[in-house]
């Protein structure tokens, strides 16, 4: 009986040239010779196929960060940790990625929550000339690759906007050579590289914006040890536009006699929703046969973000920012998701169940999960320094699962393995610390417009990053170019929802029937690396809580 469905499809050729037919591997060859086919061993050796139809964007940038060997920081399954389009949902939600695809400036952004370091161009932004100089410079390297947003249509395919990363280059033919994620639907192919312009020269209707490219290469330093900001919740628009341009206007408008009062004018203003646009990153592991014992690997992690904790609480801002908050009234509703007012074994069941949620591959899964039992510990072995650890039994339908966090903290009482807040928790980070580290990655024009000379002298000494420690500085100096990269994408706030890749869906046939009504609250994923992110959420945040992340960190 005949099968409904679609196998593969004709590569139309021309214009493009089949990898595997005979004119196909003299270009091989002849690329070879030439020296443009050194990054595509590499793309080569992690070649995957999209898993679901909308999914062009997610593949080809997991195989991009596989092939530069970039460490997720985070398991994938079992030991290890590897890129997987599942782990891909730092900037927009997957069920939201599977029905539409994913936008050009979602795209960039998964990039950088990545860890990578990332150059992106619309056409309107760069000119072929450019164009064929990125893709001969990566292609005779191994250190960057090129994804390209392209319309199918130009080269007579079915469908219309897709990614897929770009494999070599030939110079004698102006080609180059497409690795097409989608192999269920078309092989690998040479195409002429200014019909590949010409098809990314097409506006995107869905955002009234041209496609492009971007050049994806491993970040010279590690960003984001323990500080993210979150663009995966509506609002994130309206706090990134308070911060960038509504704050220097106040800054302008008022005569601050004090910094106290700048910090009650800001503060006082704030989106309510602000707690959930910052958050500090923990580590979330499977505990294994009721070891609770740290590895190397994972104690090193830990110290780093615990000394970025220590760094920023030793700053003469950070203690203007307590002097403040202390003084604040709880009844204001725009300041209470700032005070620290949530011990930690207070949010350790829902620290606990995201974690499982995560673990089990299931963070876009309506199945409920909730903690039998939480437990604050406090471990410490031989001449260890104390560490703080959220131990949780967590119950999925017949399953449980027991899980770790860990807890970056300073200044830690006593080292007892007890399980209540007395005898293990420190000062872990708070609305405090997260205030203090987003005032110093406010660009230093916000407080060009203090009239006063010696308030404004006051200030830059606060919040000038010339004179912070250096791991303190990469933290404040990430978080400032994320808030450069939301400026850039609050541009077209269309644009970045809008889908892209979201047509090979559809064009080819009835969409296949899938639960549209998952209700992932997955959190809050921010935008950075190893240590960096996935995020966990499942519920109504508080300001103080972790976006935990099963990532590690690697310095």
């Amino acid at each position: 009986m005949a099968m409904a469905g679609l196998y593969r499809r004709m590569l139309p050729s021309p214009p493009a040239i089949d990898f595997a037919s005979s004119e196909g591997k003299q270009l091989f060859l002849e690329a070879i010779q030439g020296g443009t086919m050194e990054g595509f061993y590499r793309l080569i050796s992690y070649f995957q196929t999209q898993s679901e139809p909308a999914y062009c964007g997610l593949a080809s940038l997991s195989m991009v960060l596989n092939a530069l060997a970039i460490d997720p920081g985070r398991k994938w399954k079992g030991p290890w940790r590897w890129f997987d389009e599942s782990m891909l949902d730092c900037c927009e939600p997957l069920e939201k990625v599977k029905e539409k695809g994913i936008s050009f400036g979602k795209l960039v952004c998964l990039a950088h929550c990545a860890g990578a370091k990332v150059e992106a161009f619309r056409t309107n932004q760069s000119t072929i000339d450019d164009f064929r100089k990125y893709i001969i410079r990566c292609s005779a390297s191994e250190d960057c690759h090129v994804i390209s947003s392209y319309h199918r249509g130009a080269f007579k395919q079915t469908g219309t906007g897709h990614f897929s990363p770009i494999g070599g280059y030939h110079a004698g033919r102006d080609m180059a050579l497409i690795l097409d994620v989608a192999r269920f639907k078309y092989p690998p192919h040479w195409v002429p590289l200014t019909l590949l312009w010409e098809a990314m020269d097409r506006v995107d209707d869905a955002t009234g914006q041209r496609r492009g490219f971007v050049l994806v290469s491993r970040p010279h330093r590690e960003p984001g040890l323990l500080y993210t900001l979150s663009c995966k919740h509506e609002n994130w628009v309206g706090i990134a536009k308070y911060l960038l341009d509504e704050v220097p206007k106040i800054v302008k408008s008022k005569d601050f006699k004090d910094f106290g009062e700048v910090l009650t004018v800001l503060f006082t203003s704030l989106p309510s929703n602000f707690g959930e646009f910052v958050k500090w990153v923990a580590e979330v592991r499977r505990r294994e046969d009721g070891d609770h014992s740290l590895s190397q690997e994972e104690k090193g992690r830990l110290a780093l973000k615990e000394e970025v904790l220590r760094q920023v609480q030793e700053t003469l801002l950070f203690k203007h920012v307590v002097t403040f908050l202390s003084s604040v009234n709880s009844c204001c509703r725009s300041m209470s998701v700032l005070v620290h007012k949530n011990e930690l074994p207070d949010i350790a069941e829902k620290v606990c169940c995201q974690g499982a949620r995560i673990l089990a591959g299931k963070f876009d899964s309506s199945e409920r999960f909730y903690c039998r039992e939480t437990c604050v510990k406090c471990l410490k072995a031989n001449s260890d320094k104390p560490v703080t650890l959220v131990s949780g039994t967590v119950v999925n339908g017949s399953i449980e699962q027991e899980v770790d966090v860990l807890v970056p903290s300073s200044q830690i009482g006593g080292c007892g393995c007890g399980c209540g807040p007395s005898n293990c928790i420190g000062i872990y980070p708070a609305g405090n610390d997260i205030l203090t580290v987003l005032i110093l990655a406010l660009p230093k024009e916000t407080w060009s417009g203090i009239r006063d000379e010696k308030l404004s002298r006051q200030i830059l000494g606060l919040v000038t990053t010339e004179n912070l420690p250096t791991l303190l500085q990469e933290e404040v100096l990430h978080l400032r170019r994320q808030l450069h990269i939301l400026r850039r994408c609050q541009e077209n706030k269309k644009q970045m929802v809008s889908p892209q890749g979201s047509n090979d869906l559809v064009n080819d046939g009835k969409l296949l029937s899938r639960d549209q009504n998952l209700t992932m609250k997955s959190g809050i994923l921010g935008m950075t690396k190893p240590g960096s992110k996935l995020v966990i959420s499942d519920s109504e945040p508080e300001g103080s809580e972790p976006d935990l992340k099963t990532l590690s960190r690697n310095r």
